[in-house]
């Protein structure tokens, strides 16, 4: 065919919405079907939520590869290019996205900036919640999380604690989880007897999880709770499984996701349990509610930490819905406004 003779087909926006629909379904049901062979032994286990992904959430998929929002961290390359941005222009993590009849404080501890945010309406707060936010390490807290925070301030009637941690290259896991157990001590103390729940999202799950270890193994007090979204656990071991769900998956990429681990691990090994808390100890951990989808090529390591924490007496509730991608509690779908009224109902 000529150039001539060629003709360019123009799409109406209605055509394109139902192109790109029908192209997330041809995605998830290739997954689905994976999924379907490799979860046979996990069935025998604990219940998977196999429910069809809600239009909404197909919706979210289509926009996320269309915008390639992978490819941002998707290669050492992509991650040393981000990295040199923001070392030109640092990101803010001022609260933005909270949204309505929130209360903010900032103090600091230890030199952290520490954010301290309630409801306006409720001037005796019994729960308090810590924040940590995912960014794999080295990307700031965006107003995705600061929305989380805000959703629990008004529904659960609760204080959220959000620590601003040091990120890599220039912070590593050796120092930040010391300093993160010894900020939860100190969170500890000037709550007294309230109830304190972790909730970590991504890097930050990993991070709740490995300072949850340092406190136990130095006998200080726990948290009531542990709530893990979308948690990367183990930097040190990528099985086949995840190498092909990391094909499909719509935000991350292991390339890009284990250098930012080796950034944070520094002189560390990939295995040391500060950088892949999965590899500790999990005796005397408090409760664990886990949430993962399987569009996230890290949701096996939230498989592996029920099976491991349960084998030594901790009790875990783990999520698990298929077709859904990293962090969806944080979407605004119905699976993500689900598993946030389940995490509210549990840290209130």
């Amino acid at each position: 065919m000529t150039l001539e003779n060629s003709r360019i087909v123009q799409f109406s926006d209605s055509q394109k919405h139902q192109l790109c629909i029908k192209l997330v379904n041809k995605l998830l049901k290739k997954q689905i079907d994976y999924m379907n062979i490799q979860m046979e032994s996990y069935n025998q286990v604990f219940s998977i939520d196999e429910s069809t992904p809600s239009w909404q959430t197909r919706l979210v998929i289509c926009l996320l590869r269309l915008l390639k929002i992978k490819q941002k961290k998707a290669s050492v390359p992509a991650v040393k290019k981000r990295l040199q941005k923001l070392k030109i222009q640092p990101a803010s993590y001022e609260p933005k996205g909270l949204g309505s009849g929130i209360e903010v404080m900032l103090k600091h501890i230890n030199e952290w900036p520490v954010y301290y945010t309630t409801p306006y309406s409720n001037s005796s707060i019994d729960s308090y919640v810590i924040f940590l936010h995912g960014g794999g390490y080295i990307d700031e807290i965006v107003p995705g999380h600061w929305k989380i925070i805000g959703e629990m301030n008004r529904k659960g009637k609760i204080g959220c604690i959000v620590p601003i941690y040091p990120l890599a290259p220039e912070a590593t896991a050796d120092k930040v989880v010391p300093a993160m157990g010894e900020l939860l001590l100190k969170v500890f103390e000037e709550v007294g007897t309230k109830k304190v729940s972790i909730v970590g999202n991504s890097a930050g799950a990993a991070l709740a999880l490995a300072s949850t270890q340092w406190l136990r193994d130095h006998d200080f007090r726990l948290p009531d709770k542990l709530v893990l979204i979308s948690a990367g656990l183990d930097a040190s071991y990528i099985t086949q499984e995840q190498q092909e769900i990391a094909k499909i998956d719509p935000l991350l990429d292991i390339e890009g996701a284990l250098y930012g681990a080796k950034l944070y691990a520094g002189d560390l090994d990939l295995n040391h349990p500060f950088v892949s808390p999965l590899n500790g100890d999990l005796h005397k951990l408090p409760p664990m509610l886990i949430f993962a989808g399987t569009l996230d090529f890290l949701y096996p390591n939230s498989i592996e930490l029920k099976r491991k924490a349960e084998s030594v007496g901790v009790k875990v509730d783990l999520y698990l819905k298929k077709g859904q991608p990293h962090n969806y509690p944080g979407l605004p779908t119905p699976e993500g406004k689900e598993a946030l009224k389940v995490i509210i109902n549990t840290i209130c």
